[in-house]
């Protein structure tokens, strides 16, 4: 199955993200959310990211305009109705999720596969609200999109053999190595990070040592290219946030349950890098 023109649903850090990928494999792909100014602010960030690669060798001459080339951008859902692919990154909001779907299924011709970048919530139960069951998957990606090779592909309990091969396949074709996953809260990297970042969180709330050792410490013990704080500011703590409240509701089991820590940062807005602090104060680098 060939997808030549891709939307890419929700303008945000991992739309972005995904968008810049699927430009530089050469597939068109259209760029949507709910305000324009959203959709156009993500596109300076990809061509200003583009050009600075180039600037420091780190892409080739000419990369810029090559991506930026293949992903035009609207705030107008029916101007995806004669794309090939849908891949959905709105927010971990199980309501949010089904009103997209539903006015999806609308607007796209039948055979048009929906593949969501939930980090967490039941792709089954997203299928079971569209009229294409059969054709919904899960694609999740990993932040940044356009470096990281890693995608998990998650079937639901309705999704069928030729999604799950099509979706396999795309994701080689567009340079990432794909795993396949059954369903289940969290997947694997998630089940297993999260709780990771979580605990480091209930650590540093009982004073047991400073966030900057603590990410030390598991940098120079536990080999992480990164600590714990780093990169859940890097995720977004609403993010982890949400994946924490989904395992924890889940499995009922409470190890999931987020650190109070996670949820004075959430409850400030201070969700990591994208708002300019997290655990970590990004304001003046």
């Amino acid at each position: 199955m060939e997808f030549n023109k891709i939307a890419v649903i929700g303008a945000g850090t991992m739309g972005m993200g995904i968008a810049w990928a699927l430009g530089a494999a050469g597939k068109k792909v259209v760029l949507y959310d709910i305000k324009q100014e959203i959709v156009d602010t993500t596109l300076a960030r990809i061509a200003k990211g583009l050009a600075k690669a180039e600037e420091k060798g780190q892409a080739p001459a000419g990369a810029k305009d090559f991506i930026t080339g293949n992903i035009a951008g609207t705030a107008v859902m029916e101007d995806l109705k004669d794309v090939d692919l849908v891949i959905e990154t709105a927010v971990e909001n199980m309501a949010i999720k089904k009103d997209i779907y539903g006015k999806l299924d609308a607007i796209l011709a039948p055979e048009v596969i929906i593949a969501t970048n939930t980090s967490s919530l039941s792709i089954t139960e997203i299928a079971a609200i569209t009229k294409r069951a059969d054709k919904v998957i899960g694609m999740h990606f990993f932040n940044p999109a356009m470096v990281m090779a890693l995608i998990e592909v998650i079937p639901a309990l309705q999704t069928s053999q030729e999604t799950i091969d099509a979706i396999m396949e795309l994701s080689k074709a567009i340079g990432k190595k794909p795993v396949l996953v059954k369903e289940g809260p969290g997947f694997v990297v998630n089940r297993i990070l999260t709780p990771g970042m979580n605990e480091a969180a209930f650590i540093l709330y009982e004073g047991l040592a400073s966030a900057e050792d603590i990410d030390k410490a598991m940098k120079l013990g536990a080999g992480w290219p990164m600590g714990p704080f780093t990169l859940a500011d890097m995720v977004g703590l609403d993010i982890a946030s949400a994946v924490l409240n989904t395992l924890y509701t889940e499995t009922g089991d409470p190890k999931y349950r987020p650190a109070p820590i996670i949820k004075q940062l959430v409850r400030a807005g201070w969700l990591g890098r994208k708002t300019g602090r997290g655990f970590f104060d990004y304001s003046k680098k």
